[in-house]
């Protein structure tokens, strides 16, 4: 019994082995790279959740037995991104991988952490060191213009070493909108043009709520995120040499009348105004000649510029070190010798592995920077300004002796030249306001200077596997000021002094910060978790001095000072001080089973000292989640889409960008007063603003629903939708006259921003020939939706002479739009004027005459008046865009990038013709002359009694979208079996165009107005077409 008992077991084991057996199956197959086609040794091939496999050989190629179809083989290799692929015969299996930046699976920075790229579930945009390396920029920042989306750049101006203005999908706040700015996890002020550029390693760009809600208060403008490089392990020292010189010039000049065109117009506007006039001002016009050329006068065609960087950096397996040293010099292309920017940069970190489970390091830089500037977007106090609006007339330099013998030039402290020439003066030609640019430039003597700290250390403790305690102090510390003099000099009847002049600032700040943090990081088979806790604790404390003497019996700046003694009359002295401080506690959990479903949640509570006891704290909670689609088993295996994952995200994130102590009523000096039987005024203070102890924070709400993809292995592919709303922006209430002071700072303001944005990628490798081509696109609407219960528009913008507002943030329309008179056309001749009346029969614009605008009567009540103003542009655009072209051919590599905006209006204020005294553009000439002439530039006169050119209107609109190729760049490095001779590792030389071509229908120097211009053109400092000669040596 028991014999038969084992042969029944025996044979049903022989069956079920047998049955097994029948459904293994050997499947062979080869990979290769998707770059190339090159095979792939050593490739790793296992069954999925099993502990074995087989590895690929020298050609790529492997054999493996599989228990049955269906079985799903995972293809690994480090550096390579991983593949999947399930069976369904025992037919050669041809496997293509690619590296992991091409799957998504880079490593991002993100907030007191990193998160490979593939798990986010936030919008982060990530700019590389190999997108910045060796592309010559003033500042940092814009070198991210054109390649990220939802990060709108506009540089200040041409002026070396001005700033850029940063928006993070959209205008936030009416208040300030300025971007956080997170160096080495260090909050910095005032940008982050302190860095030398050789020493970035990336910059993330936090964009939704779900990102940047880590740092609550402060994020609400978004966040970026800036990493510098450190040394590296492998034993080596690396050092690298990066140098550029370049030449910079106008990339176009106005076209002005010349002096013999002013004067046939200015007597046309003369006779214009008094019909019966004799004798015009200018009787032979053509007497004249061409004339100055004023911008010829202020300009610089071969304006300067050089760079030199040197790194040194290494390491082992227990430290590791990099230090630098950078020095950057640039002429400005208007008034040179009033327009210079120098910067020293030096920094140093290292990291050093005590033990396996301690380590400390330290980051520290140091930036020195001298300016010299002048004024970059005003009618008539820049150089440009000034040479647009300056006649033609006028000589640069007076050279007649019976004119500078006689008056004003022999009885006043003209300005003269090194030869001891005047320079001229408008004899009665220009309005007093409009100078001599070269002359007023010889009247400047002034200068800036910056010096700035800024640097870290920190410690790190791992307790257990996984379980990590980090404190990191961080400082700001930063010394500013400046100086200038004005000599006893004679410009004009309005612009003379008859003392000299002194004044200096000087500045100093300290921001530090100490922040303690405890992350865990576990997993357990497929469940992956991440936690973090911290507290952090924040100080910004400033000191802001200035002062000036009049009558210093010195005549140059070089010997000026504030030690002088001058009467107490002639002394102003003045100062001020800043100090806030904020402590939060935050804490940030992330989950994903086995990187398909994913959620992070974060929560932040801030207490700041800008707002009282009432709200001196604030919660900014955040939550997302992703869902990586292509490792769900339904999703069918393919060459297509090769990665699709699906987020999206809600938070809320603060402001407190409000200055400080905005909740109490502070008081100030300057209120003078009579006491009691005093005979004269005593000096006292008194109440700024009535006190607000329930003022809170600007909060900013975000929801965002996004995608990341990779399409045939070689496209990438990023969309994000997107809705913020900010509320409780502050404005000043208001309050009824009887109380006699200004109304409290109030939350009653709140506005949107909705958009969509774009990022695409494709590169692909022929042979030796290799490229990528990136582009991105965002779309934004910003709009007020409320302004409080008695507001519908604040004021903004006006123009001089006359204060013209040109800009009104109103309700329903984009912050700061344009606003004025719609225009219809002109008035062809009389009959028009007539006929254009009212429901009663009168004459709607009754002072008009042929050649004059016609005025829209917006709200029809039968007059034209203030009333029928409306918003006509917008200067913030709607859509910007970029895209660049990487290439690479043997040792020839090349970059190309452009970017644009569209979307957007400029308003040229240059065209105020109603100013007599000035100069015109070339746009003059195509002025209404008679019937049918011209339907929408008006006729020329000195009364202008219609108010054409006087208002506000259309007329000064023109169309601000652009295309730039922005950077445009060829190299060539020398192969290595040459350099490797001379023990160098690396030679390469390259030639770089900056702002090469601008293709745009704006008529003035340059589209990119400046964010601080509001889209109004003064007369704006442009930027430079820069040429330059690079090279770039490793050791």
């Amino acid at each position: 019994m028991k014999g038969k008992s084992t042969f029944i077991l025996l044979l049903f084991s022989l069956l079920f082995s047998a049955s097994a057996w029948a459904q293994e199956i050997d499947v062979s197959g080869r990979v290769t790279a998707k770059s190339d086609g090159s095979p792939l040794p050593g490739v790793s091939v296992v069954i999925q959740g099993a502990k074995t496999g087989v590895a690929t050989n020298a050609d790529g190629r492997f054999s493996i037995r599989v228990p049955k179809t269906g079985t799903v083989l995972v293809f690994s290799q480090i550096g390579l991104a991983n593949q999947t692929f399930t069976v369904n015969n025992n037919q050669p299996i041809n496997i293509q991988m690619v590296d992991e930046v091409g799957a998504l699976s880079e490593i991002v920075v993100v907030g007191y952490g990193t998160q490979k790229k593939s798990v986010v579930t936030g919008a982060i945009s990530q700019v590389k060191a190999s997108d910045l390396e060796n592309m010559p920029v003033t500042r940092i920042e814009q070198s991210l213009q054109g390649r990220t989306s939802g990060l709108t750049i506009t540089t200040g101006s041409g002026q070396p070493g001005d700033g850029a203005t940063l928006r993070v999908r959209g205008t936030t706040s009416i208040n300030n909108s300025e971007v956080l700015y997170i160096v080495d996890g260090v909050q910095v002020g005032g940008g982050i043009d302190y860095l030398n550029q050789a020493d970035i390693e990336s910059i993330e760009v936090l964009k939704d709520a779900a990102s940047a809600a880590i740092y609550g208060a402060r994020a609400a403008n978004g966040v970026i995120i800036v990493s510098t490089k450190k040394g590296s392990r492998n034993g080596k020292m690396n050092v690298n040499y990066h140098t550029y010189l370049g030449t910079q010039a106008p990339v176009r000049k106005l076209e002005l009348l010349n002096a013999t065109q002013f004067a046939t117009l200015y007597n046309e506007a003369e006779y214009a105004r008094t019909p019966n006039l004799v004798t015009p001002r200018f009787p032979n016009p053509s007497q004249y000649g061409v004339g100055t050329d004023w911008q010829a006068a202020v300009f610089n065609d071969n304006a300067k510029v050089q760079n030199h960087e040197l790194s040194i950096a290494g390491g082992n397996e227990k430290s590791t070190y990099y230090s630098s040293f950078g020095y950057f010099d640039q002429d400005g292309i208007v008034a040179t010798s009033n327009s210079q920017y120098k910067r020293f940069t030096a920094r140093f970190n290292s990291e050093h592995q005590i033990t396996k489970g301690i380590k400390f390091g330290q980051n520290i830089g140091y930036t020195r920077t001298n300016s010299i500037g002048v004024g970059t977007n005003t009618e008539y106090g820049s150089p440009l300004g000034r040479a647009i609006n300056m006649d033609p007339i006028t000589p640069l330099i007076e050279t007649n002796p019976a004119k500078y013998n006689a008056p004003p030039y022999s009885n006043q402290p003209v300005v003269r030249n090194s030869q001891g020439l005047p320079y001229g003066i408008s004899e009665g030609i220009a309005q007093s306001e409009i100078l001599n640019p070269i002359a007023a430039l010889a009247v400047a003597q002034g200068r800036g200077w910056s010096d700035k700290v800024v640097g870290n250390a920190f410690v790190e403790v791992e307790l257990i596997k996984g379980l990590k305690i980090r404190s990191q102090g961080g400082v700001d510390l930063a010394f500013w000021g400046g100086e200038g003099f004005t000599p006893i000099h004679y410009l004009s009847p309005t612009f003379s002094t008859t003392v000299n002049t002194y004044s200096r600032n000087s500045n100093r700040g300290l921001f530090w910060s100490l922040e303690n943090t405890i992350s865990y990081q576990k997993s357990i088979q497929n469940h992956n978790f991440t936690a973090l806790i911290g507290y952090s604790a924040q100080k910004n404390k400033g000191e802001l001095h200035s002062g000036s003497l009049q009558g210093l019996p010195v005549d140059n700046l070089k010997d000026a000072s504030l030690g002088f003694s001058v009467p107490k009359e002639n002394r102003d002295f003045g100062g001020g001080e800043y100090l806030n401080t904020l402590n939060s506690a935050f804490a940030r959990l992330t989950y994903d089973f086995n990187e398909k479903y994913l959620f992070t949640g974060i929560i932040r509570r801030d207490g700041s000292s800008r707002f009282g006891s009432n709200n001196k704290y604030g919660i900014f909670p955040s939550g997302s989640a992703g869902w990586v689609v292509t490792k769900e088993g339904f999703f069918p295996q393919n060459n297509i889409v090769n990665f699709l994952k699906i987020r999206g995200s809600y938070g809320i994130t603060g402001n407190d960008q409000i200055g400080d102590f905005r909740y109490i009523s502070t008081v100030s000096g300057g209120r003078n007063y009579t006491l009691g039987t005093s005979a004269g005024l005593n000096i006292g203070v008194s109440p700024d603003a009535l006190s607000n102890p329930d003022l809170q924070w600007e909060e900013t709400s975000s929801a965002d629903i996004g995608l990341d993809a990779t399409l045939f292995s070689n496209i990438s592919l990023t969309a994000n939708w997107y809705n913020k709303k900010t509320t409780g922006m502050l404005l000043q209430i208001a309050v009824p006259g009887y109380v006699g002071n200004n109304g409290p700072i109030g939350n009653i303001a709140d506005l949107t921003n909705k958009g969509f944005e774009l990022e695409l990628g494709y590169n692909k490798k022929l042979g030796d020939f290799s490229f990528r081509v990136a582009a991105n696109g965002s779309f934004v609407k910003n709009n007020i939706v409320f302004l409080g219960a008695e507001k519908e528009f604040l004021e903004g913008q006006k123009i001089t002479p006359q204060g013209l507002e040109v800009t009104r943030t109103k309700l329903g329309y984009p912050i700061g739009s344009f606003f004025g008179y719609r225009n219809e056309g002109l008035f062809q001749n009389q009959t028009d004027i007539n006929n254009y009346k009212n429901a009663a029969g009168s004459l709607l614009q009754p002072n008009a005459k042929p050649g004059d605008i016609r005025f829209a009567d917006i709200n029809n009540d039968g007059k034209i008046d203030a009333d029928d103003r409306e918003v006509i542009g917008n200067p913030t655009p709607d859509f910007t865009y970029g895209i660049t072209f990487n290439a690479a051919y043997k040792g020839f590599d090349m970059v190309v990038l452009g970017q644009g905006v569209s979307g957007n209006q400029i308003f040229n204020a240059l065209r105020r013709f109603d100013l007599p005294a000035s100069n015109y553009t070339t746009d003059i000439l195509s002025r209404w002359t008679g019937e049918g002439t011209s339907n929408t530039m008006p006729r020329l006169t000195l009364d202008d009694s219609n108010n054409n050119y006087s208002r506000s209107s259309s007329l000064f609109l023109e169309d601000g979208a652009y295309f730039r190729i922005k950077t445009l760049q060829v190299g060539y490095t020398l192969p290595n079996t040459l350099t490797k001779k001379a023990g160098i590792n690396k030679i390469r030389f390259y030639l770089m165009a900056n702002n090469l071509v601008t293709f745009t229908k704006y008529k003035g120097y340059d589209p990119e107005i400046g964010g601080g211009s509001y889209g109004i053109d003064r007369g704006f400092y442009p930027q430079a077409r820069t040429f330059y000669a690079g090279l770039n040596v490793g050791f």
